[in-house]
């Protein structure tokens, strides 16, 4: 009995099973692609266009953002973008005095492809990131004077509440006493060192339209626009919301994050 013989091109393998991928890890990445593209870009247009999370790591923001608190962002306070853009739909809002916002830090977008797009990629479209408060509007005459801020030759109530230590990223305690201010209108908390250096007096200064002056609220421990300037609107990149996670790495806890401080969790930011 003659056994009919299988032909054989060349360059072809007789495997037994499914047959080879022709396009090895092409086809391995094509997959993965098509299996994780759509949430992968589904996540990024959350992030780009709905909210967005920041960790908070320096002590600039204390009391009213420690050291650890991670927060959410809320993307269009201030007007839409084109998704993955930094380019606004219509007109950027002013926010309202008062608004805690993060915002690209002016001197770190400076390039063609960081002033537009709006995607971490390291070392084309990274930029610092800063949390910090509005203060001066557009138009209006900032000044600060003593660690007193004057909106157009008014003083802003500040009144003190205690004394308490400021503990840096260090974990080294900074006497301090804390304030109520009212800007405006909208009160928060804030610190002053006790002791030591404070940060020189501001001159009366315009602020320019279509921008706002920021402070943080650890003012003596802040390098905001007192130092460096005013922010554009363009440069918003939201509202800060509430902390949804902190953790204080200066107390005994978890193993690398310390103390867990589930008291701060949900605590809305104002």
């Amino acid at each position: 009995m003659s056994k009919d013989k299988m032909v054989v091109e060349p360059g072809e393998r007789e495997i037994e099973g499914e047959d080879l991928d022709p396009d090895g890890f092409t086809g391995w990445f094509r997959d993965v692609l098509v299996s994780w593209g759509p949430a992968l870009l589904a996540v990024l247009l959350l992030r780009s266009m709905v909210a967005e999370p920041f960790r908070i790591p320096s002590g600039s923001m204390v009391p009213t953002l420690a050291i650890g608190d991670h927060i959410l962002v809320t993307k269009y306070s201030y007007g839409l973008r084109y998704p993955l853009t930094r380019i606004p739909v219509t007109e950027i809002q002013v926010p309202d005095r008062g608004d805690v916002v993060v915002f690209v830090f002016p001197k770190s977008d400076t390039g063609t492809v960081r002033e537009w797009l709006d995607l971490p990629i390291p070392g084309v479209t990274t930029t610092l990131d800063y949390v910090k408060r509005v203060v001066g509007l557009p138009g209006e005459t900032v000044e600060v004077r003593d660690n007193v801020v004057y909106i157009d030759g008014e003083a802003q109530t500040k009144t003190m509440t205690e004394q308490v230590d400021f503990v840096d990223v260090r974990c080294r305690p900074i006497p301090s006493n804390a304030y109520e201010e009212d800007l405006e209108g909208t009160s928060h908390a804030l610190l002053n060192s006790r002791y030591g250096m404070h940060l020189r007096d501001y001159p009366p200064t315009v602020v320019p339209s279509g921008h706002v002056f920021v402070m943080g609220d650890n003012r003596d421990h802040s390098q905001d626009s007192r130092v460096w300037g005013f922010v554009p609107l363009r440069n918003l990149k939201g509202k800060a919301r509430f902390i949804w996670f902190s953790y204080d790495q200066c107390e005994p806890g978890l193993w690398m994050l310390g103390r867990i401080r589930t008291e701060r969790f949900f605590e809305a930011i104002r």
